[in-house]
């Protein structure tokens, strides 16, 4: 109790006099950022979640050819879940002698559970928002299939053998999927009209899905009761597998959130550390008169732990608030951008975890210098020594790293990017530190045959290299993350916008004979459509891996077991196809039949390693081929993506026919009724409404990016900023006694202007080297984005840090030149 209350006393006593000032304020920047992160993070994921329920139309949903079973419907509504059924089928239509397939999509009352629905009237083109699907006995139609079959608004429409009436235009449903059915131009009827079309017999090709919302709890074990009791040809859907070109975006995303708070996690280390050791330095003579007084070293140890432990909490608290308030903020600017489902308040674990992590970062960062006190020895009362930093101090560094990496793993749950951003770090940091010695070591020897102002300058930073290696590599460090954050962020977009041109193809042809493909480029040519290349499709099964049953070795419910229970698209190609990167095993350069190339992801689920045979059905035939490569898809191209591609003579005796994609703009949407009549085989598939689903997603996950990067950014420079004060204290010391011994103002001003740009630009340099290396670890083994050096910044970052560097040095030394040295000394 009397060390409590002692702790409390020497810990008040300091704060008044300002001497835990700096420390506060590194730790309160920390917290609150590391807190708005957490929070800001934890929002935004679980508003995306609840967005990308949005293009399932649901929170879970079971397709299935037929009907669930009863126990499985009433397990959901035991967990009380929400539930909604849609019913998909092909239909031709046939009205005033023209003929249309088109997607017809029955649904009932309560669909959609999630999202909403967008219509228009014949009058009206301005789209209403709605809730509901249409009313029975009407029938909801994409304006196309008014030109397409010469109706008008109002008209009556044939389905099967129920007539109905077109009441609204569709232009928008949340639930598109990316079948067959769902891109061809599509009719939206009331399931209660659905027997009456008499289409669905015994043997007809449906998909039915069952969608559910609810409780994330009751959804996991919901979920949790249907998995196992799936068969081959029902499967639940997941907007990362069933929608890969929507699911790729948000994983690139997550990732970017999670290096976010690294950047936040790496700065506020930094920062702590050298708020702490400026701290540790100014209370040496504190330990010795407690040594004098009978305290052992194990009492002077609890005793400043007790003070951290004190001043983490209440200061933890403070960040607490002040991180929520930030979120808050930032929410409220961003609403109008961001999903219209936000979460109304973050997890309770994300507002605990912002002050758990603070005093993580502090004692795992604090704690070595504070060692340092407990061995100050009573001499120093007289005599100013200081025994060596002890050993077990680096079992502490190796703890603070190991807590460090374990937060990096908490924020990002990605074990392979955790795994690469700390060991690049540490590796770069090793060898950085070897070359800032040699470069010391080196401009030392230079000294004498510098100016006198330089020979000043150097000496500050040559006069403790250790101290000066650590400086500058933690504002290296530093520098490095907001680089890292800043060059990702810009990448990130830059994908986004590539993978999703203004032009990005919107319609499919399928079915196009190879006998008619002249004919069918002659049209386009004619009609002004430029169309991607034209790919052969063949119909098969994979049937084998290695002679063995591809049903023993893929995982139920994994995308390996629903790619072996369905026809794949075969093609062949004699080069990669745009937008392929090869990424294992080598692509064909000569005509050599029997070779395949798999889709990485398929590969790796059902664990096909190259040089492996692969056995196919198509057409009752078998055959075998070699895996030569994987490939890396970039789904959200948009473009013709096959899971298979063989290579020149292995398909070509199939029969087979071919597809391609294309743009075209509203005003020339007229052109696909015309190649309608002129291919009636030929399939057109509309993806209009998917690529407004992504342009839409990619717009509110740029906006999330950017304020993310700017919060981490801001951060940063606060930190950066009052890190440079923890070294202010020998500078200061330093300039009082040159002007004691006659030194003028302007030539402590040019000798900190030189020490102060000289630390800043090596600095630079340190953080351009880390974030080059860290950035091309990430884009090739984490987020799969093609990396490109940044010439630019190796120009202006050494200079942008050098400026900041020096505008914050001599800020903070700018009372000092003014003021008299007596003075400047006995504040010290």
């Amino acid at each position: 109790m009397n060390r409590m209350k002692l702790a409390l006393r020497l810990l008040g006593r300091e704060a008044r006099s300002g001497e835990l000032t700096l420390l506060i304020l590194a730790l309160l920047i920390a917290v609150t950022a590391l807190t708005a992160a957490s929070l800001f993070a934890d929002r935004l994921e679980r508003a995306m979640t609840a967005q990308t329920a949005e293009f399932l139309a649901a929170d879970l949903v079971i397709q299935s050819p037929g009907p669930i079973p009863a126990e499985w419907l009433a397990e959901s509504r035991r967990l009380g879940l929400k539930e909604a059924r849609t019913t998909e089928f092909s239909s031709m239509l046939i009205e005033n002698d023209e003929m249309l397939l088109a997607s017809i999509k029955a649904v009932d009352a309560a669909y959609p559970l999630r999202g909403f629905l967008k219509i228009a009237d014949a009058e009206h083109r301005t789209e209403t928002v709605v809730t509901h699907g249409p009313e029975i006995g009407a029938a909801w139609v994409e304006r196309r299939i008014l030109s397409a079959l010469k109706l008008k608004f109002g008209d009556a429409l044939t389905v099967g053998e129920k007539k109905l009436r077109i009441t609204q235009i569709l232009t928008y449903e949340p639930d598109q999927q990316g079948g067959f059915f769902s891109f061809s131009p599509r009719v939206l009827i009331n399931a209660a009209d659905l027997e009456a079309t008499k289409v669905i017999q015994p043997g007809s090709h449906v998909h039915r899905f069952f969608q559910f919302s609810g409780d994330s709890k009751a959804l996991f074990a919901f979920r949790r009761f249907v998995k196992p009791q799936l068969n081959p040809s029902q499967r639940l859907l997941d907007v990362h597998e069933d929608r890969p070109e929507l699911g790729s975006a948000l994983t690139r995303a997550e990732q970017f959130l999670g290096l976010s708070s690294i950047v936040v996690v790496i700065i506020a280390g930094a920062a702590i550390s050298m708020a702490a050791r400026r701290y540790s330095e100014r209370h040496f003579d504190t330990s010795a008169l407690l040594g004098c007084f009978g305290c052992t070293q194990g009492e002077i140890l609890r005793l400043y732990c007790m003070q951290f432990a004190l001043l983490g909490l209440v200061t933890g608290a403070l960040g607490c608030g002040f991180g929520w308030l930030f979120q808050e903020g930032l929410f409220l600017l961003l609403r109008p951008l961001l999903p219209a489902s936000l979460a109304q308040q973050p997890g309770a674990l994300a507002v605990l975890f912002g002050a758990g992590a603070g005093l993580i970062i502090l004692f795992g960062f604090a704690l070595p210098p504070i060692l340092r006190l407990k061995r100050v020895p009573p001499l120093r009362v007289l005599r100013h020594e200081l025994e060596p930093l002890p050993s077990s101090a680096w079992l502490v560094y190796g703890l603070a790293l190991t807590l460090i990496c374990a937060l990096v793993w908490r924020y990002t749950g990605d074990a392979g990017m955790t795994a690469v951003v700390t060991g690049v770090t540490m590796a770069a940091l090793l060898l950085l530190a070897l070359i800032v010695w040699a470069m010391l070591s080196a401009i030392r020897k230079l000294l004498p045959r510098m100016p006198l102002g330089w020979r000043f300058g150097w000496r500050g930073l040559l006069r403790e290299p250790r101290a000066s290696i650590a400086q500058i590599l933690a504002f290296g460090v530093t520098l490095a993350a907001m680089l890292s954050s800043l060059m990702v962020r810009n990448e990130l977009i830059a994908t986004w916008r590539h993978q999703l041109p203004e032009n990005a193809p919107n319609h499919f042809a399928l079915n196009i004979f190879p006998d008619q493909l002249a004919a069918f480029e002659r049209s386009l040519q004619d009609k002004g459509i430029e169309s991607s290349p034209f790919y052969p499709v063949v119909r098969g099964r994979l049937t084998h891996i290695n002679r063995k049953p591809v049903q023993e070795i893929a995982v139920r419910g994994s995308q390996g077991d629903n790619a072996t229970h369905r026809e794949l698209s075969l093609t062949w190609s004699r080069e990669v196809p745009e937008e392929n990167t090869i990424a294992a095993g080598a692509w064909w350069n000569r005509n050599a039949p029997g070779l395949v190339s798999v889709e990485q992801k398929l590969a790796d689920s059902l664990g096909i390693k190259v040089g492996d045979r692969l056995t196919f059905s198509s057409g009752g035939r078998q055959f075998e081929a070699t895996v030569a490569n994987f490939r890396a898809l970039r789904w959200e191209s948009m473009k013709p993506n096959f899971y298979m591609i063989f290579s020149p003579g292995t398909l070509e005796d199939f029969p087979h026919t071919l597809m391609t994609s294309f743009y075209l703009p509203e005003a020339k949407k007229n052109a696909l009724n015309a190649l309608a009549k002129e291919f009636p085989s030929m399939s057109i598939l509309e993806v209009e409404r998917i690529l407004r689903q992504l342009q839409t997603l990619f717009t509110q996950l740029t906006e999330a990016v950017n304020y993310l990067f700017y919060l981490a950014l801001s951060a940063a420079l606060t930190v950066l900023f009052a890190s440079v004060y923890g070294t202010l204290d020998q500078r200061i010391h330093e300039s009082a006694l040159l002007r004691t011994f006659g030194a003028s103002r302007g030539f402590l001003r040019k000798m900190q202007s030189i020490e102060f740009f000289c630390l800043g630009a090596i600095s630079g340099v340190i953080g351009v080297l880390i974030a080059e290396s860290l950035n091309f670890a990430l884009y090739r083994q984490v987020m799969h984005i093609p990396f490109q050096l940044h010439r630019d910044l190796w120009l202006t970052i050494p200079l942008l840090s050098a400026v900041i560097v020096l505008s914050a040095g001599l800020w903070g030394l700018r009372r000092v030149v003014r003021r008299p040295p007596l003075r400047s000394l006995r504040e010290l």
